[in-house]
């Protein structure tokens, strides 16, 4: 991996750089998938099915496009007993942290008879897209399905693509059933957000789509949004190691390269105080590289966007890392704790050497579906937030509007506004 000195003009030349990791010929893949959106919308189940034989090489139809009772259980049967006890282990870690982000209804009452409060309502109906492409990952289909269920969502559906026989992932499927999907369906691309946006015959509209996808997922679901709500528009995965002389460059090399092996538009970078640990990093990244299987993945990724930062102290580090705001952020340095109270910008902090990025990914609870591409900056992780919505509650009653129903009528006629004006005043004439 490639060692800098930071400075104005390399923190500069990194923060562009990081910026670019999206294919470049957008406008292509605008209008492929606009023209599936449309198809879908016009035409229903039968874009759905074209699509599906075009893309996935099997034949869906109204008889098979829905999961069936008898698939999931035969999933049941193909997947290992140690990894259904996993997945229900991280179920109940998920669920209880979720448990806690769960906000209730509120109402305030004043002496004036007026009534002030807010009415949380969980959305009726979500949609959750599920990639079935080079790997299925049934961790995050827990991680969108779970935040919904503590919501309080009574529907949700389900999309995956299926493989050329028409199956689904086993381990997807398992996910989906422990964690409480409601029905799945057998389709994916755009054409499964735009089933979800728009309905067809088969699969109902949905009131927001979540899950992460490939670029025609990611462009169909920033197109759809204003039909339905969606969560984000995902970015590809991304560490930031925040590490002094006192790290461990094993751990820290190890760390590097959970998210390098992802895509090869992945960013891994260390930020340290030191460059002796930033030159032990890069060897003990190379020893990784030469002896893990996904070999060629990781190093384009490395050579392209992986990053060996030294700061000339920690202030500078802090703030190239609050700079970058990036989806993983791991703190190892002699004092992590008082590092973190100095941390804006990240989408999941990991403190302490003990605590690797996986440990979120796959048990700790906390949501691993995170802000990436510098949106650290202003968006935050998938929550039970995302799954509901929230009214004003306001009742006056006449003694309670009379003390100030003149302000209001000055305040609508200075916006010339009359009509709202003599809206108030009517009721005191």
């Amino acid at each position: 991996m490639r060692i800098i000195e930071l400075n104005e003009t390399t923190k500069k030349n990194i923060l562009e750089n990081l910026l670019k990791r999206s294919p470049k010929q957008y406008g292509d893949y605008i209008e492929v998938v606009d023209n599936i959106l449309k198809e879908v919308q016009d035409q229903g189940d039968q874009a759905i099915f074209s699509y599906t034989k075009k893309f996935d090489k099997t034949d869906i139809n109204q008889i098979n496009l829905k999961v069936t009772k008898e698939e999931i259980e035969e999933a049941y049967q193909k997947v290992d007993e140690k990894v259904l006890d996993v997945i229900r282990k991280a179920i109940k870690n998920i669920e209880a942290f979720h448990k806690k982000q769960k906000q209730y209804s509120w109402f305030d009452t004043s002496e004036d008879g007026s009534i002030l409060g807010q009415k949380v309502t969980p959305l009726s109906m979500v949609g959750v897209y599920v990639p079935g492409g080079k790997a299925a990952y049934p961790s995050s289909v827990l991680m969108n399905v779970i935040p919904a269920i503590v919501a309080g969502v009574g529907r949700i559906i389900m999309t995956t693509p299926p493989d050329k026989e028409g199956k689904v992932n086993p381990g997807t499927l398992v996910a989906a059933k422990e964690a409480g999907v409601t029905e799945i369906y057998k389709v994916g691309g755009a054409q499964a957000i735009a089933a979800l946006a728009f309905g067809t015959e088969s699969i109902p509209k949905v009131d927001k789509i979540v899950g992460p996808g490939n670029i025609y997922v990611a462009l169909a679901k920033k197109a759809v949004y204003g039909h339905v709500s969606i969560d984000s528009v995902a970015g590809p995965s991304e560490i930031l190691v925040l590490a002094d002389e006192t790290a461990n460059p094993k751990f820290v090399a190890a760390d590097l390269l959970s998210q390098a092996e992802h895509d090869e538009l992945a960013s891994s970078i260390l930020v340290t105080t030191s460059k002796e640990l930033a030159n032990q990093v890069s060897v003990e990244v190379q020893k990784f590289v030469d002896r893990l299987p996904r070999q060629e993945i990781m190093q384009k990724s490395l050579d392209d966007f992986g990053y060996l930062l030294v700061a000339k102290d920690m202030k500078e580090a802090i703030e190239v890392t609050n700079e970058i705001a990036s989806e993983h952020l791991e703190i190892m340095t002699k004092d992590p704790f008082m590092v973190m109270t100095k941390i804006k910008n990240a989408g999941a902090i990991f403190i302490g050497e003990y605590s690797s990025e996986p440990l979120g990914d796959y048990m700790a609870g906390p949501n691993h579906i995170l802000p990436t591409n510098g949106t650290a900056k202003f968006f935050s992780p998938l929550s039970v937030d995302d799954f509901v919505k929230k009214s004003s509650i306001i009742a006056y009653s006449r003694e309670a509007l009379e003390p100030v129903y003149k302000d209001i009528v000055t305040f609508a006629n200075s916006e010339g506004l009359t009509a709202h004006a003599n809206s108030i005043a009517v009721r005191f004439e």
